[in-house]
This record gives C-alpha cells, sequence and structure tokens, in this order.
C-alpha cells in the first residue's frame, strides 16, 4: 500500500506541475518580481551609504580588537583563544567583505547614472579601503571580474584571482580618480546624516582618501620605492590629508547591540568580555616609557601578587585588604572585589617557591598553553576571571555609550603623522622625522585624553627620538591600539617591533596571512589554484602546503621581512 500511495502521489505532482507550467509559462518574469523591494536602478544613494560605512569600520575595527590585536600582541584571550592567540586562521572566509563591495558596487552605479561625482568619489575611496583590507590579510583575490556574477556570462560567477600587486595598483588608481572626482563633486543632493564619517564634507573625504593613498603607497614602498615617493611627496605638498584629531576618519561608537565593540559583551555575555587580557608584549612596552595610556585601556590587577620569603608555602589560598587577611578563600569572588573597588588587596608569596608577576600591571605572553591558569590563577577556566592579570579597563565595559574616546578609526592622524615620519627617514621630501614622529605622539594622546601628559612622555627614555625606523614603527605600533590592521601590516613589512611567538604557536614565527576560505576551494577550484602557485614556500610554511598562514605574498617575497 505504501508503494502505490506514493505512485499516485507522484502522478498527482506531476499532474500539477504540468498544469501549473502550462498555464505560467507566459508569467514567470512576473513571478520573480519581489513587490517589495526597490529596483536596483531606483535606489538612491543616500540609503545605501550607511549600510557600506557601517559595515566597513565595524569589520575593519572587528579585526583590531580580535586576532590581529592578538597577532601583534596587544592583548590576548583566555578562552577560546586559537585565532586570537595561535594564529588559527584556516579557512577564513571574507564573505563579509564582499558583501560590502556588493552593496558599494551597486552605490558606484547609481552615482554614475545620476552623474554624481560625490557618491562615485565615495564609492571608489570605500572599494579601496575594503579591497586593501582583503589584500592585505589574503593576498591574491578576486579584483577586476569581481561583483560581476549578475552578468549573463557565467564564468564571471567564478572570478580569476587578480595578484596582490594588481590589486594595490588598483587601489592607488581608484583613490586618485576619487580625489580628482571630489574636487568636482557637490553635496546638493546628500544627506548629511547618512554620510557616517563626515556628514557629507567634501574636505573630509578627500582628506581620507589621499590618506589612504599615504597608507598605501607605504605599503608598495620596498617594492615600488620611485611610485610610492613621488605619490607621497606629492600628497605631502598639497597638505590635502588628514592632520589633527578632529579630521580622523572614524565611526563613531553608538552603544548599540550592532556595534562590534568588545564594550557591548559586558551588558550580553561578561563572560566573553573578561576573556580578554592584556599582552604582556604590550604591556611591558607601556611600563617601560611609563605610557599614560596604559591606565586608559587596561585595568591593574584585582589582586597583586606580594613577595614574603618567610612563608612555608608557595602562596597564601588568601587574599589581603590592606594587609589584612581576610575570611574569603581564593576564587571566584563573585562581585567580592568589585563591592570594595577602592581597597588594596593583595596575596602573599614564597619567591623561592615559586615565581609569580607581581607588578601592578600584568600582562598574558603571548601563545600560552594554558593562558587561563597563568599567574597562579586560583580558579582557572576558560572565560572566567583571572584576579592576577590584567583585563581591559573600564571604559570598555560600560553598558552605556562611553563619550567620545570610543571610535572605529578607519584612518587617523597619528598613523598619517608616523606614515611621514617613515618616509622622512627615506630621505623623502615630506619634512622633519623628528617633527612627525613627536606629532604622532602628541596626536594619538590626544586621542585617549591624554594630551596633559604629552611633555612628560617624550622625555622618557626609549621615546626620546633616537632616528630609527625601528622607534617610529614602535610608537605607530602603540598608537595602533584597536587599529591593529595597521600594526600587522607595519610588522610584515619592516619586522617591527620585534614581536616572539609562545609555545602554542604552531610556527616559531608570527604568521603573515589569512588562509583562503572553503568556499573558494569548492566554487572556485580552478581560479584558486594559480593564487596558490603565486604564493611563496617559507621555512615555516608547515603542513598547509602554499596556503599557509606562514606563507608569502607578492608584498614580503624577495625580502627578508618580516623574517
Amino acid at each position: 500500500m505504501k508503494n502505490k500511495s506514493n505512485i499516485y502521489i507522484g502522478l498527482l505532482m506531476s499532474l500539477i506541475c504540468c498544469i501549473g507550467f502550462t498555464s505560467c509559462d507566459n508569467n514567470l518574469d512576473k513571478m520573480n518580481v519581489n513587490p517589495y523591494g526597490i529596483a536596483p536602478g531606483e535606489v538612491n544613494p543616500n540609503l545605501l551609504m550607511p549600510t557600506i560605512l557601517a559595515s566597513a569600520a565595524q569589520s575593519y575595527a572587528d579585526l583590531g580588537v580580535n586576532d590581529l590585536a592578538g597577532a601583534v600582541q596587544h592583548t590576548q584571550k583566555n578562552g577560546w583563544y586559537g585565532g586570537h592567540n595561535n594564529y588559527g586562521w584556516e579557512s577564513k572566509d571574507w564573505t563579509g567583505w564582499y558583501d560590502i563591495l556588493r552593496n558599494n558596487d551597486l552605490l558606484y552605479n547609481r552615482a554614475v547614472e545620476l552623474e554624481n561625482n560625490y557618491f562615485q568619489a565615495v564609492s571608489l575611496t570605500m572599494k579601496s579601503f575594503v579591497f586593501g583590507n582583503i589584500t592585505d590579510l589574503w593576498g591574491d583575490a578576486p579584483y577586476t571580474n569581481a561583483l560581476r556574477g549578475n552578468e549573463l556570462d557565467p564564468n564571471f560567477q567564478y572570478p580569476q584571482f587578480d595578484s596582490q600587486e594588481v590589486i594595490y595598483d588598483g587601489i592607488i588608481a581608484d583613490l586618485q580618480t576619487a580625489v580628482t572626482l571630489f574636487n568636482d563633486a557637490n553635496t546638493t543632493a546628500v544627506v548629511p546624516e547618512n554620510d557616517l564619517y563626515f556628514g557629507g564634507d567634501i574636505a573630509g573625504w578627500k582628506r581620507f582618501a589621499n590618506s589612504l593613498l599615504l597608507r598605501y603607497y607605504m605599503r608598495i614602498s620596498t617594492k615600488k620605492p620611485d611610485v610610492a615617493q613621488t605619490g607621497i611627496e606629492a600628497i605631502y605638498a598639497s597638505g590635502e590629508y588628514i592632520q589633527s584629531v578632529s579630521q580622523d576618519a572614524a565611526l563613531d561608537y553608538t552603544g548599540g547591540a550592532s556595534d562590534i565593540w568588545i564594550t557591548r559583551h559586558i551588558a550580553m555575555d561578561p563572560d566573553d568580555f573578561q576573556r580578554y587580557q592584556a599582552c604582556q608584549t604590550f604591556i611591558d612596552q607601556l611600563m617601560r616609557t611609563n605610557d599614560p595610556r596604559l591606565p586608559v585601556w587596561f585595568a591593574p590587577v584585582r589582586v597583586q601578587w606580594e613577595a614574603d620569603e618567610s612563608l612555608e608555602v608557595a602562596a597564601e589560598d588568601f587574599i589581603r585588604n590592606d594587609g589584612e587577611p581576610l575570611g574569603v578563600i581564593t576564587y571566584p569572588f563573585d562581585d567580592f572585589v568589585n563591592d570594595y573597588a577602592d581597597e588594596n588587596f593583595t596575596r602573599r608569596y614564597n619567591p623561592n617557591l615559586v615565581s609569580y608577576n607581581d607588578a601592578e600591571y600584568v600582562g598574558l605572553p603571548p601563545s600560552l598553553m594554558v593562558p587561563e591558569s597563568y599567574n597562579g590563577n586560583p580558579s582557572p577556566g576558560q572565560g572566567t576571571q583571572n584576579q592576577h592579570v590584567s583585563q581591559l579597563a573600564d571604559i570598555y565595559q560600560s553598558a552605556g555609550t562611553p563619550g567620545d574616546i570610543l571610535k572605529a578609526r578607519l584612518v587617523s592622524s597619528a598613523e598619517v603623522s608616523f606614515i611621514l615620519a617613515e618616509a622622512a627617514l627615506k630621505g623623502w621630501n615630506v619634512g622633519d622625522a623628528e617633527t612627525h614622529y613627536y606629532e604622532g605622539i602628541q596626536k594619538s594622546l590626544t586621542v585617549w585624553e591624554q594630551e596633559a601628559n604629552y611633555d612628560s612622555f617624550i622625555a622618557e627614555e626609549g621615546v626620546i627620538f633616537n632616528n630609527t625606523l625601528e622607534q617610529v614603527m614602535e610608537q605607530k605600533w602603540v598608537a595602533s591600539w584597536t587599529a591593529a590592521a595597521e600594526a600587522f601590516a607595519d610588522y610584515k613589512r619592516t619586522g617591527y617591533p620585534n614581536l616572539a611567538t609562545g609555545p602554542q604557536s604552531p610556527q616559531p614565527r608570527v604568521a603573515l596571512r589569512f588562509q583562503y576560505g572553503n568556499d573558494e576551494y569548492n566554487n572556485n577550484a580552478d581560479n584558486i589554484t594559480d593564487a596558490l602557485e603565486r604564493l611563496e614556500l617559507t621555512d615555516y610554511s608547515g603542513g598547509f602546503g602554499k596556503d599557509s598562514q606562514w606563507s608569502k605574498s607578492w608584498l614580503y617575497q624577495g625580502t627578508t621581512a618580516p623574517w
């Protein structure tokens, strides 16, 4: 009976399909029209801009506080830390970046149809910014024939991978075109509120485009020094680039649940927030130079170790409040320490029996085997509070909007000053390296509301200008806090700062790139093969072959940087 019923059902469905196709054949085009959608040819560019600008800034800031913050050793995590601490970048997906590019492509096409130079130039600037991040992180990628999947030629559904050189050249050409378009643009059709970066200010966008040009000219400066020098000198001479903190290309933090800021985790998932902890590499730098930004970014340890050689045990199993023992046995404390925020909590150990870091600020060393147990944490566990390691400062766990200090900065005036300092060290005609170096520091201190400490800070040993690239890149690395994508690119290009990996790293060197995602292998296999052939194996590529985090893309091939 069951088989017979299935036959009848199959015949009935076939009959229905035949009738359906017969009666609807001439109306298939109408069936595929979304009555609630807006045709691409009717989209208002103002409505596209917020999605493009917010998504790009948030994706960039996400890199800066997550995986790349771990790679450049600003932070480490004590839970779910494979990608953050140990370069677990296998099969990294770039779909989100290409989603931004698809919306941006629609913006560009509508701008061309409307003959609107402003929207064209904005679109070219954002295209350059997004493709810049893609090639910085992966290397070769679909570029020339990307975003053409809606065309009749089926080959465009599986675009070729352009070389990294072609992509950088295209980025620079598009930014040059954007600057020219901004010169002849007007904002009569622009809704300022929808321009989340500059509120419809053409001069702001032109400075942003030129500053991106400075960034990417410096990226290629080893491979194409003449091109880079000519471009950077011309932009410097024009004066039309980001020169002050008020001109930074940035997206304000809104406090909304859609923001990627780790700040939101305290309300949505406190355990997730607690996984972010300082990296000892960064803490060492900040403490060595008495950097006033240290307490802005990180909290002191909640319970500081205190050496006591008279102890008969390795460490006390209780804490002290202003030196007096408390009836609290180890941890977890729940909110105990928070309830007594002004108290001085310590715990004693015998340095002859055990080694602990007893500084006021303590970070996790990079790539630890078991970071959640570091420095004598008595209640280890993924995402638990380690009272003996510094977490992020309180401003990062505010449930509301914490003011103007937190932003997603796409290009900052501090970054631009350090670029010019590096260019001056090369002997290029961009002014004085020392002046640009100190201006970069001053602008970063201003961003983090520490400008009052500028004079004392630049007098510190190690901060006083010594005319070396290493020092310039070191201070640029510090200033790139929450914008770690730039520190990562700089490290790969220059080898500074000098970063060492830890025991859990699969290779004894810092990784260089993301692996291509599984979608490319499954759907674009022929084209990805050519891209893989253009990668350079290194001594650390390991078992992944050419698509390894430790293989070199075009920009670093033939160089000794960073290793």
